[in-house]
């Protein structure tokens, strides 16, 4: 409306942030070749209006998602949106927050004034809103962000198991799982307890070059993986290794199938 566009006239700058899967582009109707690249794809109704409506009304608009670029350039291109995402400078201050620890240096290499790791603690949320209300614009130094990452990964798990502590290394670890609610780790050797935690903060204290999230309710690590192959609608199947206890499914969802094809192959 006039007067919401209005408002951008006060001296502020607004700048909008939107997500691409299931916003903007029906993932669902996703086509991918050989190498898991979209080539076509299906705008949801009304998405391209709206993004079309936003533009011309002057507010910068930033894609936020994760995928290759190709895929997306693929898609924003045949919708006829490509030219409405593009670099812009973002005048204020940048808190990145998320789940995955690996893109800590790199937050911080784009000037991020913080990094809050999910689940965020109230603690690291004050300092951060501390450093935006200061003005403070230094950042840590890169080998500062790695040491604290590393300090910040679990080594071992205790499960209560009725009157017991049980300790399971991460080393001992073949994947964690969710089902019904309830979240659960699978050791190298078959054994299964039910945890306290949910796969978001399991996920937190994880090393991302060990451990991968195949999918909302499966995270695994390297040591199972005996062979992956292709399925319909570019999702992936991985087969494990002789004698790892198969208590879940282990299909790789559709949108994480570029970044594991990465992980896999570091």
């Amino acid at each position: 409306r006039n007067e919401e566009i209005g408002s951008m006239e006060s001296g502020k700058r607004i700048v909008l942030f939107t997500d691409i899967g299931d916003t903007i582009i029906d993932e669902g109707t996703e086509v991918r070749d050989e190498g898991g690249t979209v080539i076509h794809a299906r705008c949801i109704p009304g998405a391209r209006e709206t993004m079309r409506t936003l533009c011309e009304a002057g507010y910068p608009i930033v894609m936020v998602a994760d995928g290759t670029v190709q895929s997306f350039s693929n898609t924003m291109r045949e919708n006829g949106l490509d030219d409405i995402f593009s670099q812009v400078d973002v005048p204020s201050p940048v808190i990145m927050t998320t789940a995955y620890d690996q893109y800590a240096v790199q937050a911080f290499e784009v000037h991020a004034i913080d990094y809050l790791l999910k689940p965020i603690e109230v603690a690291a949320l004050r300092r951060a809103m501390s450093r935006v209300a200061s003005g403070e614009t230094s950042k840590p130094s890169s080998e500062a962000i790695r040491s604290l990452l590393k300090d910040s990964r679990k080594e071992k798990f205790i499960i209560r198991l009725n009157d017991r502590l049980v300790p399971i290394r991460t080393s001992e670890v073949a994947y964690f799982y969710s089902e019904d609610k309830n979240s659960y780790i699978v050791t190298l050797n078959g054994s299964s307890y039910i945890m306290d935690d949910s796969l978001d903060t399991i996920a937190a204290g994880l090393n991302p070059s060990t451990f991968f999230r195949i999918s909302r309710s499966c995270i695994i690590s390297d040591q199972i993986i005996d062979s992956v192959s292709r399925l319909m609608g570019g999702r992936l199947r991985i087969s494990l290794r002789p004698g790892i206890l198969a208590a879940t499914d282990f299909t790789v969802s559709r949108a994480r199938v570029d970044d594991f094809l990465s992980w896999l192959e570091k």
